[in-house]
């Protein structure tokens, strides 16, 4: 089949997995389209980290049912290096220090594995900096060591703008990030899907996030499901309200943990799903 005839589309349909002998993910649907954001967003334990992990094929997630396409390639049957090189790239919760490698040597080998020239690859780096308002030093510096959480979160940025990805999946990319480091990533995923075609899938806690990054569409997982499915509309009111009134409405019997009814009160970087690192 030629490339002018498959149909452009991260789609998963009837996803499970589980974790250990935890079913977490009992059925997930949904679809993303080239330039389009999709804004997952739940409550603590809802499985949206674990949504994450399964795309990105990390170890101790088992897919019981259900399939995940990318541009018609089958995910599930491919280990984690070839998802990144079919197009899909993960923007981490939690990003990894490497020490004695710097961020312009993991793009580099990136780049030469999707068999792409890595010429160029600094003075590509230090633009995209710019872009963020990062600074252009952290692009030579072991990658991620002694910096801050914000800081980390910025470099998962260089990456995917470096890497040009099809589809970018964001875990929390806005918990650890003040006002304006915020303002700035957003911006830049929000150019990337308008100068690139970038589908985003862009979880999260807190509705700040899309008020730069417009949503196309904005699911609410919880229990393991999508349980309802609206417009930026829907974020809105899932920070005025909270989850229960929305869940409520979509006939979910979701027990919510104590103090996170309501996705405004949460602090940066605090309710990552408990089962989010399984191995750690």
């Amino acid at each position: 089949m030629s490339d002018s005839t498959v149909e452009r589309v991260l789609r998963i349909e009837g996803l499970t997995a589980r974790v250990g002998q935890t079913d977490i993910l009992h059925g997930v649907d949904l679809e993303v389209r080239p330039g389009e954001v999709h804004a997952v967003m739940g409550p603590n334990g809802s499985g949206k980290s674990t949504l994450s992990h399964v795309l990105m094929g990390r170890p101790g997630y088992e897919v019981t049912g259900g399939s995940v396409t990318l541009d018609g390639v089958d995910l599930l049957a491919l280990p984690t290096w070839q998802r990144a090189r079919a197009g899909l790239f993960l923007a981490l919760q939690h990003p990894t220090e490497v020490p004695g490698v710097s961020l312009e040597s993991v793009v580099s080998e990136a780049a030469r594995a999707a068999g792409r020239s890595t010429e160029g690859i600094h003075d590509l780096l230090v633009v995209e900096a710019t872009r963020i308002g990062f600074d252009e030093r952290f692009v030579s510096r072991p990658m991620n060591v002694d910096l801050s959480g914000g800081e980390k979160k910025r470099n998962e940025m260089l990456m995917m703008g470096s890497l040009e990805p099809k589809y970018a999946v964001l875990d929390e990319i806005d918990s650890g990030l003040d006002v304006d480091a915020l303002a700035a990533v957003s911006r830049r995923v929000q150019e990337a899907t308008e100068e690139d075609g970038l589908g985003v899938l862009a979880i999260t806690h807190f509705s700040r996030l899309l008020e730069v990054l417009e949503p196309d569409q904005v699911h609410v997982l919880a229990a393991g499901r999508i349980q309802a499915v609206g417009g930026p509309e829907l974020a809105e009111r899932l920070e005025a309200e909270g989850y229960a009134g929305v869940l409520a409405e979509a006939g979910a019997s979701v027990g919510l943990p104590t103090g996170v009814s309501h996705p405004g009160t949460h602090e940066a970087g605090f309710g990552e799903d408990p089962f989010a690192d399984p191995l750690a």
